[in-house]
């Protein structure tokens, strides 16, 4: 596996380029993408194409190209291979079939942001995606809730503000970073609280470049009483039905999906006539 730049094409290092040079071709996501860095740093090793929609039948044929004694560079369009990518199977199965896997450190967009944040380094996890819906982004914003880590997500620009406000509504005001555009001319780390970025990019609308999306660790947060429960469940059934009242809630509070759920039934049922 060999990291590429995710922006600046002179993020890589000599390893890397020697290990190119000398492949007996190099598997690579989008050909178009990599054949553009190759031809900035004068690399002429043949393409494999190996993504997502192909990577269950090219897999046995890099296998078998390997165990017959070639070298296959696995590279990703940006970053590090297997960050965020399916190319761990193809890792599991060289393993499985006893080839032999090393890797190419380099550049990686989830440690850049972290180390760009200003937020705490020694903890972090990175959860890849956010869900492209409400309801699931905040699901998984709940079950994260009180990690007792940083969390570091990549967001698509044109759901970033949507996100934000989701994130804001769950998470509470925790310390946050949005960096762009990273290592290229105009990256950009704008930090605040999750309120504040949420404000600010509902107002100035979806930026461009790609992004990357760094939250602080949870502070003291006092547990929610029962009476504080009843009083959001309250509130979230004039809008929404029982279940998702109670998933939005739980989501909230971290409290027991199923408890939650059984109480807002109950609320439900003494609002009725």
């Amino acid at each position: 596996m060999v990291a590429t730049p995710i922006g600046n094409a002179a993020d890589i290092t000599l390893r890397a380029l020697d290990t190119l040079r000398r492949a007996d071709a190099i598997a690579c996501e989008d050909t178009r993408v990599t054949a553009k860095l190759m031809g900035i740093h004068g690399i002429h090793t043949p393409f494999v194409s190996y993504h997502e929609h192909n990577a269950a039948k090219m897999r046995p044929v890099l296998i078998g190209r390997m165990k017959a004694g070639e070298s296959i560079a696995l590279v990703t369009d940006a970053g590090t291979p297997l960050v965020s990518d399916p190319g761990y199977k193809l890792v599991r199965e060289c393993v499985a079939e006893g080839v032999a896997v090393t890797t190419l450190p380099g550049a990686s967009a989830p440690l850049v942001a972290l180390v760009l944040s200003g937020l705490p380094t020694d903890r972090f996890l990175f959860a890849g995606f956010l869900p492209n819906k409400s309801s699931a982004r905040r699901a998984t914003a709940g079950e994260l809730k009180t990690v007792p880590a940083t969390l570091v997500f990549f967001e698509s620009p044109q759901r970033l503000p949507e996100s934000l406000a989701d994130l804001a509504d769950i998470l509470g005001a925790r310390e946050a970073a949005v960096a762009r555009e990273l290592t290229k001319l105009y990256e950009e780390v704008r930090r605040g609280t999750l309120p504040e970025l949420a404000a600010h990019y509902a107002e100035a609308g979806p930026p461009k470049g790609e992004v990357v999306l760094v939250i602080g660790p949870p502070g003291e947060e006092p547990t929610p009483t029962e009476a504080d429960v009843d009083a959001l469940l309250r509130e979230a059934l004039t809008r929404l039905s029982v279940r998702d009242a109670a998933a939005d809630v739980a989501a909230r509070t971290g409290q027991n999906k199923r408890t939650v759920y059984a109480r807002a039934l109950e609320l439900s049922r003494e609002g009725k006539p």
